[in-house]
């Protein structure tokens, strides 16, 4: 999706967190590693905390902003959480961690 819509605007902003079951256990170098064997070409942050009190400033405004509540409440409950954000850079949708990115690909050409 990243190499489609690169060119029009499309950024991904990649987050790693260890607070889901541990899934994240590598240092920072580590985890860029093991995501560019899989071809990852956007933006790879360091691993950070999107629950609790040590959890991003950015990731706490995500979760306040009205389209960016999850059904269930603000917290993140699983990896790969999604956040569409539009130009202007106000959350226009939160995706779960199962929805299939190609949900969030039906949703880009408006924003792009």
């Amino acid at each position: 999706m990243y190499a489609r819509y690169a060119e029009r605007g499309l950024r991904i902003l990649a987050f790693p967190c260890n607070q889901f079951g541990k899934q994240e256990p590598g240092d920072n170098a580590q985890i860029k590693a093991f995501a560019e064997s899989y071809g990852v070409k956007f933006d790879m942050f360091s691993k950070i905390d999107v629950n609790g009190d040590h959890a991003l400033p950015l990731w706490k405004w995500l979760k306040e902003q009205p389209k960016g509540r999850g059904t269930l409440g603000n917290a993140i409950k699983w990896n790969f959480t999604k956040f569409l954000i539009d130009r202007q850079g106000q959350v226009v949708k939160r995706y779960s961690p199962m929805e299939d990115p190609i949900v969030i690909e039906k949703d880009l050409p408006y924003y792009l």
